[in-house]
């Protein structure tokens, strides 16, 4: 097996640097990395174009107006051309190693039947209770076993994705993931991840209660779309 992750960079000039220099650190032959330059306004680009000579199992997808995280992210998947793809985020927050640890479930398992994906460990109680309430909400409305949804990474075959139909552009976008791999029948296969804090920059959306109630309301929406949608 081999595997295209899709990491979305929006204004994460700080991290890239160490992205790499950590997905240099695990890398395994079979993997690339796909960095989505997604509308930065500041210097990812031209920090992208320095480093990316170095690092011969990276490229970059360059997206000019960002249309939301979800978006930056199919943009990269489109490009992806390896039996298994998926995305994990450029925060540092979810280690690069997780994603190998993910590859290499996939290279134990040599299934194209499997969804893999990490539960996050060591993280502020009030984050898990918002974490816990949002899953609870969606497996019974939506009468699938749902939690822990903005997990990182996500990993699955590109067969999957190539099946999927209108998904959103904004953060709803790993709901629907892991939505459709349940209804699609997939194995669902989580592993436990650690959380850190951020080490450089701040989250472009968890900026306090309000961004919090912005999130719910969102994905309450879209969830409400998919219980709709009635997808089989």
């Amino acid at each position: 097996m081999n595997l295209s992750v899709i990491i979305p960079c929006y204004n994460e000039a700080e991290n890239i640097p160490l992205i790499l220099q950590r997905f240099a650190e695990c890398i395994k032959p079979g993997v690339e990395v796909v960095l989505v330059n997604n509308g930065s306004s500041d210097d990812s680009k031209t920090i992208l174009d320095q480093l990316l000579p170095e690092y011969s199992f990276a490229r970059v997808v360059d997206v000019p107006i960002n249309q939301g995280y979800g978006y930056g992210i199919l943009e990269g998947l489109k490009t992806a051309k390896s039996d298994y793809i998926g995305w994990t985020h450029a925060d540092m927050q979810t280690d690069p190693k997780d994603v190998i640890k993910a590859f290499d479930i996939i290279n134990e398992k040599q299934r194209d039947d499997l969804y893999v994906k990490g539960n996050r460990k060591n993280r502020p109680l009030a984050d898990r209770f918002f974490t816990f309430g949002m899953g609870v909400y969606e497996t019974l409305l939506l009468h699938r076993k749902m939690y822990d949804i903005n997990a990182q990474p996500n990993i699955f075959p590109r067969s999957f994705f190539e099946q999927w139909e209108n998904p959103p552009y904004d953060f709803a976008l790993d709901l629907y993931a892991v939505y459709m791999a349940d209804v699609k029948g997939l194995e669902i296969i989580r592993f436990d991840v650690l959380f850190p804090e951020r080490i450089h920059g701040s989250s472009h959306w968890n900026t306090g209660l309000k961004s919090k109630i912005k999130f719910i309301k969102r994905t309450l929406d879209f969830s409400r779309k998919l219980k709709k949608a009635g997808i089989k």
